[in-house]
């Protein structure tokens, strides 16, 4: 079962690499990973996406907690959450047909058109990841997918439960 996990952690060398260290030497594979400061620019917030039963997660997240630079850690698919994430992708637009269904596709998805040259279209896309891969299935059907980055998973709690120090 996928699992979102976000945690609170200090921004310091090497807080990263414990708790990804954690994930390796225990065989728990890493879907996504998404890191940066937080308001408090001494903290950072890590949201790893991971699949797993109820056991290993809850063995995850107590084994996360345990290290040194972690303040708090928290399962956002065990309640309601808000996820998004980000995918930029270059797409080969050689012909008119193809440019005017690749415009469609954008518009149907709600994404955006960073970059335009004679051969190809650069856009950006947010939201789900299931929304993100619909949109390279429909992009590999109509035009050549030349490059793509994600960002992999970023999530909140809904409503007014929040990670916070205090």
């Amino acid at each position: 079962m996928r699992r979102i996990i976000s945690v609170l952690m200090e921004n310091e060398p090497g807080s990263l690499s414990r708790i990804m260290g954690l994930f390796s030497q225990r065989g728990y594979n890493v879907d996504s990973l998404c890191v940066a400061p937080i308001d408090d620019s001494s903290l950072s917030r890590l949201t790893i996406t991971t699949q797993g039963d109820d056991r290993i997660i809850e063995q995850i997240l107590k084994q996360v907690n345990k290290l040194i630079d972690v303040l708090k850690v928290q399962d956002l698919t065990e309640g309601q959450h808000v996820e998004r994430e980000l995918m930029l992708i270059k797409v080969g637009t050689r012909s008119e047909a193809v440019r005017a269904e690749v415009k469609r596709s954008i518009d149907i998805f709600r994404g955006k058109v960073l970059d335009v040259t004679p051969k190809c279209y650069t856009l950006e896309m947010t939201g789900t990841s299931d929304k993100l891969d619909a949109f390279v299935s429909t992009m590999s059907q109509t035009a050549e997918i030349l490059e793509l980055s994600r960002t992999g998973v970023c999530g909140l709690a809904r409503g007014d439960k929040a990670m916070r120090t205090n």
